[in-house]
């Protein structure tokens, strides 16, 4: 029943947030990005580990220096389609220059 719950909420965010964008993408691309998706996860992670203060503590480190590859995968695309590059091309850029600063993101944080 959880999985549903979660599953139902994320999707709700994502059809909120595509159909603002048909008439004010920039309000889509906010609600895209705000804390929203954070804060689902850590309520998750709260009632999941009986809001355990070092479990939470590491998923709000986590998350925090979780955003400067966050910023970049955004950079990127921006440039990407600033340049008018194609969809397919601009996704593959980001989430590589995503993936390796996650990597990096994992191997500070540990």
């Amino acid at each position: 029943m959880q999985i549903l719950i979660k599953t139902l909420i994320s999707v709700a965010v994502i059809l909120v947030a595509t159909a603002i964008g048909k008439k004010i993408p920039s309000a889509s691309g906010l609600i895209g990005v705000m804390p929203l998706t954070g804060a689902l996860i850590l309520v998750w992670m709260y009632l999941e580990n009986k809001g355990d203060p070092a479990v939470m503590q590491e998923f709000t480190k986590g998350a925090l220096w979780g955003i400067l590859p966050s910023i970049l995968f955004f950079l990127v695309a921006f440039i990407c389609f600033k340049k008018q590059l194609p969809l397919t091309f601009v996704l593959a850029v980001s989430f590589g220059v995503w993936t390796g600063a996650a990597l990096v993101h994992q191997w500070i944080l540990r």
